[in-house]
């Protein structure tokens, strides 16, 4: 069974932009860099799709991500999780006026809420947006990259589609997950339902 995640993603100038801002940094990481082409903003991850419910699964978040508006968001910010002081993940956040954070909570809870009525299961962790930059095997203080990342700002730009993703562990490049994008599901938009 796949996992599968639902995400907006950046366009390729602003994943540029956040890689440039990473490159001049990334010898001096204690730790492990996302690539730039995994670069997204997840709205729901689902830990095992099975096969038989792709189709379905496609077809209700189409219908959810059809509801939704629009909008514009823009990278900037950032933080770790748990915390900075013994982070495994390190992030950036995004910059939204507050319509646009209302339509980016409501996107994520209406395709949340048609994956797991079509039957996949939805990981119940609370709704964070953040594109994840980096990873540590272990607990490690990064207060200073936190405070790095703070001051990073992209430029704004459109969300206008999510993308259902099936992520296959260990068969990428240096044995981390290869990313299948499955389907790209237009925002506004409630035409014909589109299949795998």
């Amino acid at each position: 069974m796949p996992r599968v995640f639902i995400a907006l993603r950046p366009p390729q100038e602003e994943v540029a932009r956040l890689d440039d801002f990473l490159d001049v940094r990334r010898d001096a990481a204690p730790f492990s860099w996302t690539d730039a082409e995994q670069f997204h903003l997840t709205l729901a991850f689902l830990p095992d799709v099975p096969e038989h419910r792709l189709d379905d699964l496609v077809e209700a978040v189409a219908a959810a991500a059809g509801r939704r508006d629009r909008f514009d968001l823009c990278l900037g910010g950032g933080g770790a999780f748990p915390d900075p002081a013994r982070a495994k993940v390190m992030w950036v956040g995004l910059r939204t006026d507050e319509h646009a954070d209302q339509e980016l909570q409501a996107l994520a809870a209406g395709v949340r809420g048609s994956a797991a009525h079509s039957g996949a299961q939805v990981d119940g962790q609370r709704f964070r947006p953040h594109v994840t930059v980096a990873r540590c095997g272990r607990p490690t203080p990064l207060d200073r990259w936190v405070r790095l990342l703070d001051g990073y700002s992209g430029a704004f730009w459109t969300a206008e589609e999510v993308e259902v993703i099936a992520s296959h562990l260990g068969e990428g490049p240096r044995g981390r997950a290869r990313h299948e994008v499955l389907a790209r599901l237009p925002l506004g938009d409630l035409g014909p339902s589109p299949s795998l």
